[in-house]
């Protein structure tokens, strides 16, 4: 079994809000993942997909969005993004998703020698520090990343490896060891995927290995839209 990973597919089926406008990166992104992706994946392996899925507001909305999953091999581990505003009830997002599909919300699943775990999070401080009302959001999504953690390890019985999937990025532009990092090592994390990222990658890379942990950052547009093996 292999694991990929990729994230902020933005999704827009209907073509109500194409992606194209962003750049030529985005020109026929979906058929570039969709081939990509089956030529790589087998339905034995995991994709992860780190948030951003699709641009639809409600869930019934979105079908169509998730129905671009049907086409495509393995099974496949969702967590929320910023612009998921679909994302609402996980019990009727669980309902509403293609088979093969998991939805991940503070909690776990195992499947083979892997755990992995994942919650949205939020942005971390930088030296000017966080708006009141980011810092609010940021401290409930430590809690949620905790909550997904505990999960993860009560799952763990022969040293599965736990990779975490969070959307934003858990370190700073400086790298600089927060509390998001001070989870992921109380807690045994050997991985840690995310995205939201795009064009503005600034001192972010796609892969590093920060105080133990390896960081994969996953959005499509930097990846040239492939799938990125998760070692």
């Amino acid at each position: 079994m292999k694991v990929y990973a990729i994230s902020d597919l933005h999704l827009c089926i209907s073509g109500a809000k194409p992606m194209e406008i962003f750049g030529n990166g985005w020109a026929n992104y979906q058929e570039k993942i969709k081939e990509d992706w089956n030529k790589k994946v087998t339905d034995d392996d995991v994709v992860l997909v780190a948030g951003d899925i699709s641009w639809a507001m409600k869930l019934d909305e979105a079908q169509k969005d998730l129905e671009y999953f049907e086409q495509l091999k393995g099974k496949k581990i969702f967590i929320k993004g910023n612009h998921d505003y679909w994302w609402q009830s996980i019990s009727n997002v669980r309902k509403n998703i293609p088979i093969n599909c998991f939805a991940l919300q503070n909690d776990a699943i195992k499947i083979g020698n892997y755990i992995f775990c994942g919650t949205r999070g939020w942005i971390v401080p930088e030296k000017k520090g966080l708006s009141l009302e980011d810092e609010k959001i940021y401290k409930r999504e430590l809690i949620r990343l905790e909550m997904a953690l505990m999960y993860a390890k009560r799952l763990q019985e022969n040293n599965e490896i736990i990779i975490c999937m969070v959307h934003f990025p858990p370190v700073n532009s400086l790298k600089e060891r927060n509390e998001v990092v001070e989870l992921l090592k109380k807690y045994n994390v050997d991985i840690c995927v995310y995205g939201h990222i795009h064009s503005n990658v600034g001192k972010y890379k796609l892969y590093e290995e920060l105080y133990g942990i390896k960081f994969y950052l996953t959005s499509c547009d930097l990846l040239g839209n492939k799938l990125v093996e998760i070692k």
